[in-house]
C-alpha cells in the first residue's frame, strides 16, 4: 500500500488505519484543511481531506456503495476529526485505465 500523508497530527494516520479494513492497494490522503480556515467545521476542529483509494473490494459496486464502505470505516471520525471528505474510490482495473503504464 502506498500512502501520501500531509495531515497534521494523527488524523491522517487514523484514517489510513481504519481504511485498511477495505484491503486497499493504494491510499493517498491529502489534508486541505489549511485552505478552509474560517469554515464552521475548521473552527470546530474538523479537517478537510481528499482521499484516493484503490481496492478490489470495490469491484461490482457503484459509487454510492463504495462511498458507504468508506464512510463506515471512518464512521467514528466523521463530523469530529473529519468535516469534509472528497472521495475517489477505484478498482485496480479502473486505476490502470485512468493511468496506463
Amino acid at each position: 500500500m502506498s500512502e501520501v500523508s500531509t495531515g497534521v497530527g494523527g488524523t491522517v494516520a487514523r484514517m489510513e488505519q481504519r481504511l485498511t479494513a477495505l484491503e486497499p492497494e493504494l491510499v493517498e490522503i491529502y489534508d486541505e484543511s489549511g485552505e478552509h480556515i474560517g469554515h464552521a467545521g475548521a473552527r470546530e476542529g474538523g479537517g478537510h481531506y481528499q482521499l484516493l483509494i484503490v481496492s478490489k473490494r470495490f469491484e461490482d459496486l457503484g459509487k454510492v456503495a463504495r462511498h458507504r464502505l468508506i464512510y463506515q470505516a471512518l464512521a467514528d471520525m466523521m463530523q469530529t476529526e473529519i468535516h469534509a471528505l472528497a472521495i475517489t474510490a477505484l478498482t485496480p482495473l479502473e486505476l490502470s485505465e485512468v493511468f496506463p503504464r
